[in-house]
């Protein structure tokens, strides 16, 4: 028998619940009960529940379903109460990444964008618990939409609400529980409680996924398996991100390594840094040249600058809920003259061209800097474009139908031919491990070996490169937009060399 006790899962993406849910399915049909019991269960902790032959809740629990959504604070208004000039260069009618920057609101587009790729995986999200459950979609969407007269019949009791919509199957007490796991498995030598394995000395008993023998580098032909997770930087990254530096230097060194036959880089990152995910791209096609298939497994979300580096890949192979595509650049350039100009302070001097001074977050960007960076910018896009062309053997103008920075969840983005194939990461080891003639058992984790010296430097690293940073503004404005928003624009201050981002800013946890 397994007890599932989710109250500890925060957050994960749908494709992983997915997975997780695949596993318990199978231990079902092995003939074992599946049991699961929470004090309160959020969507994503139902999820992984609804998979029990039996659910229990804490009489003082809820069953939270919402529904899927994505908002954002928008700041045009608090900008220009504080004089700030906040320069925007986009390419692409549905990168809406900066909108909070110029807009109060979401404008149509996103929405209409948005409310796409939401509906669709909101409906898998409905399908599979209602079958699991044995209910329908009209019974889920009702126990959301009718929440107040849901609650109103079960007098207030979110557990009998729960309970009276099929969502579970009863309420008990820890101790209630406890004794009724006693009277199914029986009690422990000890007379403690009922017999059980835990599930840290359970991981003891297993040999991790992908592990190579004896935790060292495989000494046979063996599949490469990179992880490439977070937001992408320029040059050396801190911890989870992902620095062109660190990753560049991985896949050089599987390209150099005699042993390894293939890449199977899992991506889960929303993009970044344009100017990174273009050198990292440059040494896929090092890979490629050097006859080493590379296959990419995208996680909950691949998109922007993270389908710009994996769009050359042998195969790509996508969940159908991953969050992909977001074909798109944009750049951003606050500057504060007008700040400044009401505590009387001005910027001023002579410069021997027309293009001295411009970049200075205190002076006032001119026309002829403003244009360059927008031909900058669209460049940019031109080139992801022609890089998605060349990669997924489509022409220009097929992409740029399905371009223009709009997200697409991994089913659609399959038909549109962005991506090869649904499937985890399992699947593509597979894929690689049938393009070089390998048994997928010989897969290893390839990744920098650092001792724990090393690792205590690169934290140590991160927190004095925060504290050295000498633009007093930039750092100012990074903790403005970090209290405002959470950290999803914490990737702007981060040294692209030509300032250009190609970034999804999107959620892709279920919570």
């Amino acid at each position: 028998m397994l007890v599932l006790v989710p109250d500890n899962l925060e957050q994960a993406g749908l494709n992983q619940l997915q997975d997780i849910g695949r596993e318990i399915d199978a231990f079902k049909k092995s003939g074992k009960k599946v049991i699961s019991y929470a004090d309160s269960l959020s969507q994503g902790q139902y999820y992984l529940a609804a998979r029990a032959d039996e659910i229990y809740l804490n009489p003082m629990g809820e069953v939270d379903l919402h529904g899927f959504g994505v908002f954002r604070l928008y700041m045009r208004e608090l900008l220009d109460k504080l004089k700030i000039s906040f320069h925007i260069f986009r390419v692409g009618t549905f990168k809406s990444a900066l909108e909070p920057f110029f807009r109060n609101d979401m404008s149509s587009e996103a929405k209409e964008a948005n409310l796409q790729w939401l509906t669709r995986i909101w409906q898998q999200f409905c399908d599979d618990i209602a079958g699991q459950r044995g209910l329908s979609l009209q019974d889920i969407t009702a126990a959301v939409e009718h929440l107040p007269e849901n609650l109103r019949e079960a007098e207030g009791d979110t557990a009998q609400m729960a309970m009276n919509l099929g969502l579970i199957d009863g309420t008990k007490t820890r101790a209630e529980f406890r004794e009724y796991l006693t009277s199914l498995v029986g009690r422990n030598k000890k007379n403690t409680g009922f017999k059980r394995v835990d599930f840290p000395n359970y991981l003891e008993t297993r040999t991790p996924t992908y592990q190579a023998p004896a935790y060292q580098t495989p000494k046979k032909e063996s599949i490469a398996l990179i992880i490439a997770q977070g937001n992408i930087v320029y040059g050396d990254a801190e911890m989870g991100q992902i620095g062109s530096s660190g990753l560049t230097k991985l896949l050089r060194k599987a390209r150099q390594s005699k042993t390894v036959k293939a890449v199977v880089l899992r991506i889960d990152s929303g993009g970044g840094s344009a100017f990174a995910s273009e050198l990292i791209r440059q040494e896929v096609l090092q890979l490629q040249k050097a006859g080493k298939p590379v296959v990419v497994s995208m996680g909950s979300m691949a998109a922007s600058g993270a389908y710009w580096l994996a769009a050359d890949a042998d195969k790509i192979y996508a969940s159908s809920n991953t969050i992909t595509g977001s074909i798109g650049i944009f750049g951003a350039f606050p500057t504060i003259e007008k700040s400044l100009a009401e505590i009387g302070v001005f910027n001023d001097g002579v410069g021997t061209t027309k293009m001295a001074g411009q970049g200075n977050l205190t002076r006032p960007m001119s026309e002829n800097f403003r244009a360059a960076v927008q031909l900058n910018i669209e460049r940019g896009y031109q080139q992801f474009i022609q890089i998605v062309a060349h990669g997924r053997n489509m022409e220009p103008a097929e992409v740029e139908k399905i371009a223009q920075g709009r997200v697409w969840d991994g089913a659609t983005a399959q038909q549109l031919g962005l991506v090869d194939e649904l499937g985890n990461l399992e699947n593509a080891v597979a894929a690689a491990a049938e393009l070089v003639g390998l048994p997928a058992e010989q897969t290893y984790y390839f990744q920098e070996e650092k001792n724990p010296a090393e690792l205590l430097l690169q934290r140590l690293k991160g927190a004095m490169t925060d504290r050295a940073k000498t633009d007093i503004f930039t750092a100012s404005a990074t903790r403005l937009i970090k209290n405002l928003t959470g950290s999803q624009y914490s990737f702007l201050p981060t040294g692209d060399p030509r300032n250009m981002y190609s970034h999804c800013l999107l959620p892709f946890t279920v919570q």
